[in-house]
């Protein structure tokens, strides 16, 4: 009857042991897990980097404000072919008002006629003056740009940055001689209010010509329509360069937000990592805690084993049997020793925990010794089949205790 209790608790106790060890296989499976899913958020946060830099290191933001420049560009060359033809088209209509006028007979009252001339001179000079000025300044800034383009010193910058520099100094250069236009538009001007005061002069003493002094006037007409459009084209083209020059500004804005987005971004993704990294250290640590969990409850079976041994050697009695006692192909007369045991946790770990106390008990012949490796064999296999692994290898002490 104690030899039957003794089996009935060992059976017990490796129905126990065989619980625990899937309850630690379970917590290993969900520790290996956690470390699975923490590899696959730093690969995913990785690669979210390495778009992100991809994103910043994109040309195409330089491309588009190259083309925008080259555009700007082409503009600011049609506004000056433009104003160059209309400019042609005002000096060819002076000279023939020039020639009318020189074709048109002298009057009698020629005091009156110098005291105009008096006049009209000092008029001329002043605009001829404020025009020399003019010049003058423009002369000084061309000069000025000239000297700014001779310096260079754009060698050293890459060959994109080079395209965009000669872009700006050729769209500068293009307006410093719209300006010079400009300059003379207002001569010319000038010159037309000179004919005009001539005209007027001849007006008040020709009154024989008066039909053709209204097509003249309609002419002058005609010119000042063309000026005023032309002054109204001006005014549009600037507006348009100031419209594209905080459009640019606007850009510009926007690409240095998107780039403290990305910067952004990027530090979250870093202290993403840092946290996964953390996590996954944790999990480390964890199944390192578990496993030394592990190593000092299978101290405690050994210790358990070792008092197991004593109560066996005590029911084995001083004088040993002739015969071995047989037990369900079990045999109890075998002398237990120190060598039979596992050496070490690891040891007992490998062949399992119960095969070792199996082994340790209860020393089996090679018959039952194959049979209990094709009962182990399925639980290598799933951790989910150590409770009916349990259950086989107490069936045939439960079919012992029975007979």
């Amino acid at each position: 009857k104690q030899r039957i209790e003794t089996l009935e608790k060992g059976q017990v106790t490796r129905a126990q042991e065989a619980e625990e060890n899937y309850v630690i296989k379970r917590e290993l499976a969900v520790v290996r897990q956690q470390c699975s899913s923490a590899a696959e958020d730093l690969q995913k946060a990785q690669s979210t980097i390495r778009q992100l830099q991809e994103q910043q290191e994109n040309p195409r933001l330089t491309e588009d404000f190259v083309s925008h420049l080259e555009t700007e560009l082409e503009q600011s060359r049609l506004r000056e072919t433009e104003t160059l033809g209309a400019l042609r088209e005002m000096q060819d209509k002076v000279l023939d008002m020039e020639k009318r006028n020189s074709s048109l007979p002298d009057e009698n009252n020629v005091a009156q006629l110098q005291e105009e001339l008096k006049a009209l001179k000092v008029r001329e000079g002043q605009a001829v003056a404020s025009t020399r000025e003019l010049k003058l300044q423009l002369q000084e800034l061309s000069d000025t740009w000239q000297a700014h383009l001779a310096r260079g010193g754009r060698w050293k910058e890459s060959p994109r940055k080079l395209v965009v520099g000669e872009l700006q100094d050729e769209l500068m250069s293009v307006r410093l001689r719209e300006a010079q236009a400009l300059a003379e538009g207002r001569e010319l001007r000038q010159r037309v209010v000179e004919l005009e005061t001539q005209d007027h002069i001849h007006r008040n003493l020709l009154n024989r010509v008066e039909a053709e002094r209204a097509a003249l006037q309609e002419k002058l007409q005609y010119l000042a329509a063309q000026n005023k459009g032309l002054q109204t084209q001006l005014s549009e083209s600037r507006r348009k360069q100031a419209e594209a020059e905080c459009k640019s500004k606007e850009e510009v804005m926007a690409v240095r937000l998107r780039e403290a987005d990305s910067m952004a971004a990027v530090a979250e993704m870093r202290q993403r990592i840092a946290e996964l990294e953390i996590q996954r250290e944790e999990g480390r640590i964890q199944g390192q805690l578990n496993h030394s969990d592990s190593s000092q409850y299978i101290r405690e079976l050994k210790d358990q084993i070792e008092e197991l041994k004593a109560e066996v050697r005590l029911l084995k009695g001083p004088p040993p049997f002739e015969d071995p006692l047989a037990f369900d192909g079990l045999s109890l007369a075998r002398h237990l020793d120190e060598d039979s045991l596992p050496s070490s946790d690891e040891e007992l770990l490998g062949v399992g925990v119960g095969a070792a106390l199996q082994d340790a008990l209860y020393p089996l012949s090679p018959r039952d010794a194959r049979f209990f490796r094709r009962l182990e064999r399925p639980a290598k296999d799933s951790e989910g089949s150590s409770d009916s692994d349990a259950d086989e290898l107490a069936a045939p002490y439960s079919q012992g205790l029975d007979n």
